[in-house]
Formats: C-alpha cells, sequence, structure tokens
C-alpha cells in the first residue's frame, strides 16, 4: 500500500508578507495589488477570506467586499526563495517530491518507515521542521492515493495534518461536495447538480456506463476518482516523473491601456524573454511562437508563426513574437493585454552548421548565466536591451518563472 503526502502552504503569499511585516498578522489582507488595479487577487489571509475574497478574483471586487483590508503588491522573488526553501525541506523525507505548484507539493513516503516512522508521525516531523526553519504554517493530507491526500490536506486547514487511513478512502470523501474532487471545475460541478449529485458519495453510488455516457472518458475518472483513486489526467504521471508541457505561455494586463508602440513592442520582448527561460528551465525548445492581444474592449486576438528550427534562445523568440506584433496591431488601438507563448517543444534544437552550433552555445551558457542571476535577485535583475523599456512589477499572481525541483535540461 502507498503512501502519499500532500503538502500545502497555508496562505502562503499572505503568510511570506508577514514574516516582513509583522503587522499584517491578524488583519484581512490582500495579496495581488492596489484595490482600484486591474489585477486580481493572488491570495487573501484567511481573515480576508471571511469575507468572501478568494484567489482570483478581481481586486477591484475583493476591495468593495471589504474596503478595510490591507492590500499589498506581493514579492515574487520572496515566494520562489521560500518556496526553494520548502522544496531542500521535502527532498530531505522523500527522494520523490513532485511540486505541484510553487506552494503544494506531494511525497511518496512508501517504504520510508524505518527511516522517519509510521505516517502520521513523519507528517508531525515534516510539519515542524518546515515551520522550524522557515517560520511558515502548512497542512498535509496523507493517504493511499494523491487524489485523497490533497482533498485530506485542505480538509485539514488551516495548519493540521489528517490521515485517511487505508479502506477508508470511499468513506471519507462520500460526504464531501463534488467540488472537493480535483479536476472538478465549475461547469461539471453545475452538470452534476442538474443531474442530483450533490456529494461525492452521490457520485460513487451511479453506473458507471451512465457517467460515461453522460460525460465520456471523464465520466469514467469521476467514477475512479469518488472511490479514491487517481484516476484521469491530473494523476498520470508518478510523482517526481512529471511530463513535460506541451505550451510554455506569459502574460501581462496594463495598469492602463497603453498605445505607445515602443513600450508595447518592449513588453512583448520581455514577455518573450520570460518564455525563452522557462524553455531552458524544462530544457526544450521551441518551433512556434504566438503572440495574445486583447484591446480595450476586450476584443483579443490570437496569431502564430513557426519557425524553421526549434529555439530556446531570448533573441529568437522576440524577434519572432515582435514580428508578429507588428503585423497584427492595430496601430493607434489601445491594448489592455499582451501574451506570448511558445508550443511545438522538442527536446533537440535541430541541425546546425559547426559555427551556428558554437554561436549559439555561446549565447546559451551566457543565457543559463543570467538566469542564475535572476533566479538569485530577481526577474528584473538582468534583461535583453530590447526588453528594458518593457519592464513592469512583477505580478504576485502571474505564473513565476520557475518551479521548486526543476532545473535546466531536465528533458534534455
Amino acid at each position: 500500500m502507498r503512501t502519499i503526502f500532500h503538502v500545502d502552504m497555508d496562505a502562503f503569499f499572505v503568510s511570506v508578507e508577514e514574516l516582513f511585516d509583522p503587522s499584517l498578522r491578524g488583519k484581512p489582507v490582500v495579496v495581488g495589488g492596489r484595490p482600484d488595479a486591474r489585477g486580481v487577487v493572488a491570495a487573501a489571509s484567511y481573515e480576508a477570506r471571511k469575507y468572501g475574497i478568494r484567489s482570483a478574483m478581481p481586486l477591484r471586487t475583493a476591495w468593495r467586499l471589504c474596503p478595510h483590508a490591507v492590500f499589498v503588491e506581493g514579492h515574487p522573488e520572496r515566494y520562489r526563495e521560500y518556496s526553494e526553501k520548502i522544496h531542500e525541506i521535502l527532498c530531505e523525507f522523500s527522494p520523490k517530491v513532485e511540486m505541484a505548484s510553487i506552494d503544494e507539493a506531494y511525497l511518496d513516503m512508501t517504504g520510508t518507515e524505518r527511516l522517519f516512522g509510521p505516517p502520521m508521525k513523519a507528517a508531525h516531523n515534516l510539519h515542524e521542521a518546515i515551520r522550524q526553519r522557515t517560520g511558515l504554517n502548512c497542512s498535509i493530507g496523507v493517504a493511499s492515493s494523491r487524489l485523497v491526500a490533497k482533498v485530506a490536506s485542505d480538509q485539514a486547514k488551516p495548519n493540521g495534518i489528517l490521515w485517511v487511513l487505508p479502506g477508508l478512502e470511499a468513506q471519507f470523501l462520500a460526504p464531501l461536495e463534488v467540488g472537493k474532487i480535483p479536476g472538478v471545475g465549475k461547469v461539471t460541478e453545475q452538470r452534476l447538480h442538474e443531474l442530483g449529485i450533490r456529494r461525492v458519495g452521490d457520485l460513487a453510488r451511479l453506473d458507471e456506463g451512465f457517467l460515461e455516457e453522460r460525460f465520456g472518458r471523464w465520466g469514467l475518472a469521476l467514477a475512479g476518482k469518488a472511490r479514491g483513486l487517481d484516476a484521469g489526467a491530473w494523476f498520470d504521471e508518478e510523482i517526481g516523473e512529471e511530463a513535460p508541457p506541451k505550451s510554455v505561455s506569459h502574460e501581462h494586463t496594463f495598469e492602463q491601456d497603453l498605445v505607445d508602440a515602443q513600450l508595447l513592442e518592449a513588453t512583448v520582448a520581455r514577455l518573450a524573454s520570460m518564455v525563452a527561460r522557462r524553455l531552458r528551465e524544462y530544457g526544450l525548445y521551441a518551433r512556434t511562437v504566438h503572440l495574445k492581444l486583447r484591446y480595450r474592449d476586450f476584443t483579443t486576438i490570437t496569431r502564430s508563426h513557426t519557425m524553421d528550427r526549434a529555439t530556446q534562445l531570448d533573441a529568437d523568440l522576440v524577434e519572432e513574437a515582435r514580428r508578429l506584433f507588428r503585423t497584427h496591431w492595430k496601430r493607434g488601438v489601445p491594448v489592455r493585454l499582451l501574451g506570448v507563448a511558445a508550443s511545438g517543444l522538442q527536446i533537440q534544437e535541430g541541425q546546425l552548421s559547426l559555427l551556428d552550433q558554437e554561436r549559439r552555445e555561446r549565447w546559451r551558457r551566457a543565457l543559463e548565466a543570467a538566469d542564475r542571476v535572476r533566479d538569485r535577485f530577481g526577474e528584473s535583475a538582468i534583461e535583453l536591451g530590447s526588453a528594458m523599456e518593457g519592464l513592469y512589477r512583477e505580478r504576485a499572481h502571474e505564473n513565476p518563472a520557475r518551479r521548486p525541483g526543476r532545473g535546466a535540461g531536465k528533458h534534455g
């Protein structure tokens, strides 16, 4: 029988902010930006959640719900630093660690009892190690599957540990709302409600054929999840053996709509550079570059171009992304959002002449050195000249450029 831990940091961004500003403790705190900004809530303290504030909610909505909340911009570089510290601690408890995001992870603790004792003791020791060495609290779910461990950590919040004993998975899940199942979003939840399915136990009593007829292959996965199994695409990979991504992207919403061509192009360059960095971290090369452009009236267009050769170099992606922007932007029309993505990912660059290979290898080494500087001092520590004017304060809700446990060349 497997033993899986799901470790989820409690109000992670807020908790890190409190380490640097203890006056925030006990107050409704919202991380993400000013209350009048266009951004969304990246994190909310438990005190703020009492007012209905949730992640991904527009900041202006959060302000209307709780005008006396403390709104902070956030410090992504600090969150990455503490995430790395947490990852180091997790790796001391198991060789199989998977960071599901910057603030949550799975550990396969199967076979570690001789080192760390039974599951509950090991979980308490891990919980205390994180608290002592980072000053942060977490919640830990323990179960025989990743799905049940994740649900258990959510039920244990805040600052708790919950072990679902083997054989009791279905009994534990049965009274919970179907929306608690990982992978069940608002649309699926609504469809289940329309069928009279509100609790996981209701779902577990249904025939697999009925669910397959209504939901296709996802219906079969739902049937397995209701019994506590790691069913469906969410859990296809073994812990620590994550599949490479199919695409990499970054986007940014401006505080005010922009019409300045030079600033817009610089922002495109900045986003393309961030995508290139992510590609190097995965050890992947991209053939296709995508541009996302949203105007003031929310009209959104996406355009793409496939290159002759795959790349992970900033200059290549910047050139292609800027060309797409120049071709498809309606000059003079205010822009609300820009995004750059890369797809057609592969593990090799392709055939090059010896001269080109040497030149590109020098570029790669220089960029990897720049990446290490950014890891230590933040995203804006080093930038290409073409991206300098496009610098903006990195928002807490925007995807961190580096997730612990993923080094360059992992898939190379």
